[in-house]
Formats: structure tokens, C-alpha cells, sequence
């Protein structure tokens, strides 16, 4: 993991990440709130999961991911209302081989766990933009 500032939402960045490759999903869920929000766009169409059983659906897909590493190129946090934005360069091993992606994820936080999550996938796998 690269270019993650060593700030309060950097250090929940890091533990999101070693949560995933841990496949602790019960830590990962506990960074959210109970009625958070989640859209994603990792199928090329827009999903929205809403509250933590239907966010734990969309993280069932993610725990299979293995070897991820991480290098932030853009990053924006504000404090008041808590918020992060970020763009990622991803590169994972899956089942099908390594595979390389960028995102852009945004959250907004509500009493320091996350109540809206914009995850966002800007390059696919296979070349494609989102």
C-alpha cells in the first residue's frame, strides 16, 4: 500500500485493506453504520446495497481477493463533515490471474464509521472504462 497519508482516515484506509485480505468481514462491516449506503459500479452497471446485511452481500465478492496491493494516486479528506476521496491503482491476484484496475472511492463518515460508500471502479480488469 502506497501514498496513504498517515491521518485519522488514512489509518482506517489501512485497516480497511487488511481487513480484505484478512477476509474478516465482521471488522469490515464494522466500519460501516448500520443503515449505511453503498454504490457500486464494479459490474459496469450501478448497485445500490443498503444497511449491513445487504453490504455484506456485495463484500462476499470482495473477500475472494487475494494478494492486493494498493497505490493511491489521488487523495482528499475533510474533517468537518468527515470525508475521504480517493483514487486507486489496484493491482489482485483472482482465480482467473492477476488482475489491474483503478478506482475511485469516496466515503462519508457519520460518527466515525462509514454511512455512504461511492465505490467506484474507473478501469476494469480488461481495459475497459467505466
Amino acid at each position: 500500500m502506497t501514498n496513504v497519508p498517515d491521518t485519522k482516515l488514512g489509518q482506517m484506509y489501512r485497516e480497511h485493506i487488511q481487513h480484505i485480505l484478512d477476509k474478516n468481514i465482521d471488522a469490515l462491516l464494522d466500519q460501516y453504520t448500520d443503515d449505511a449506503l453503498l454504490i457500486s459500479s464494479f459490474s459496469k452497471k450501478p448497485i445500490i446495497y443498503k444497511g449491513r446485511d445487504q453490504i455484506n452481500q456485495h463484500m462476499q465478492g470482495i473477500l475472494g481477493i487475494d494478494g492486493l496491493e494498493t497505490d493511491i494516486v489521488f487523495w482528499a479528506e475533510t474533517e468537518d463533515p468527515e470525508t475521504l476521496m480517493i483514487t486507486e491503482q489496484i493491482t489482485m491476484k483472482t482465480k482467473d490471474g492477476d488482475a489491474n484496475m483503478r478506482f475511485a472511492d469516496s466515503w462519508v463518515l457519520r460518527d466515525g464509521k462509514i454511512a455512504i460508500h461511492f465505490a467506484g471502479m474507473v478501469q476494469h480488469p480488461d481495459g475497459s472504462l467505466a
